[in-house]
């Protein structure tokens, strides 16, 4: 018959086929293989991981952003094979012989691939020239210790000295306990590089992601000639219930979000990552120094 011809076929997704049960074997569920699929924990809907690769780790229904992991953040923002990593041996030691820190900080480096939470260097975005540093969150979740503030202060001593452009992607719950006052005190030593990089001119972008928060806020995170965050991102210092306990006031719903800081002042642009790589692009050639390259002094 012709309509047995030019029947419509059915297609379906198969993602693998169950042992059929008898009487002596039971149904055998086929395992989907890890990283498949992705949960967006924002609207609960199921993405595929080539989709989300696609829309930059956002959810394309609802604009959630997914956490990125240091080197991921690198490639998606800078011009492919432009970065050239620095002090990758710089490491965080136990000064204090604080209490299992030493096998905490081996976890981190096993599970993260990564000798330290921040990653930083330099390359091109769009061509320009640019000295970046990516905070990783999920080394003992992205917080600043000696090494973290060292790798830092290096890469922003190395953009005053080349006069290229620095971008910092900031994400930390804030200074190390482990190490005590030797944590705390890279608030102040970064914030002097800064000011060196100020007196010369040199462009600082700083951008926020979810979350930074303690004493990354606290200093280098709000120091940006110009402040971009991710939408949703956490942005302030102390937590939601302590400042309610302190001050004996409901706080907005909304309170140290990126949205929120964008209405107080204290954020310049909150930027979907989308676009992300365009707006930095856009503000490396307003800020352009006559064509510099990494290396040449003004």
């Amino acid at each position: 018959m012709l309509r047995d011809i030019f029947q419509k076929k059915r297609h379906y997704a198969t993602v693998g086929q169950a042992t059929r049960s008898t009487e002596t074997q039971p149904v055998v569920p086929v395992d989907i293989p890890k990283g498949l699929f992705h949960k967006c924990e924002g609207c609960g809907a199921l993405l595929m991981s080539k989709e989300l690769s696609k829309n930059v780790h956002t959810c394309p229904h609802c604009g959630y952003h997914f956490s990125l992991d240091a080197l991921t953040r690198v490639s998606v923002t800078l011009d492919d094979g432009s970065f050239a990593e620095h002090d990758a041996g710089v490491t965080s030691v136990d000064p204090l012989n604080f209490p299992e820190y030493v096998a905490k900080l081996d976890k981190a480096k096993t599970s993260t691939g990564l000798p330290e939470g921040t990653v930083t260097g330099h390359g091109s975005i769009g061509g320009f020239p640019v000295v970046v540093g990516v905070m990783d969150p999920r080394f003992i979740m992205g917080s600043m210790g000696s090494a973290v503030g060292e790798k830092l202060t290096r890469a922003m001593e190395f953009a005053a000295d080349t006069r290229t452009p620095l971008v910092l992607f900031t994400a930390s719950g804030g200074a190390r306990m482990q190490e005590g006052v030797l944590s705390l005190m890279q608030m102040a030593k970064t914030s002097v590089a800064l000011e060196r990089m100020h007196q010369l001119g040199v462009l600082f972008v700083s951008v926020i992601t979810h979350p930074t928060t303690g004493g990354v806020s606290a200093s280098f995170a709000s120091l940006g000639d110009i402040i971009l965050a991710e939408p949703g991102a956490m942005f302030g210092f102390a937590g939601r219930r302590v400042i309610e306990q302190t001050i004996r006031q409901k706080l907005p719903d909304d309170f140290q979000t990126a949205e929120f800081m964008l209405k107080h002042g204290m954020v310049d642009k909150v930027v979907h990552r989308m676009q992300l790589r365009s707006t930095l692009e856009t503000i490396l050639r307003v800020h352009s120094l006559g064509g510099l390259t990494v290396g040449e002094q003004s």
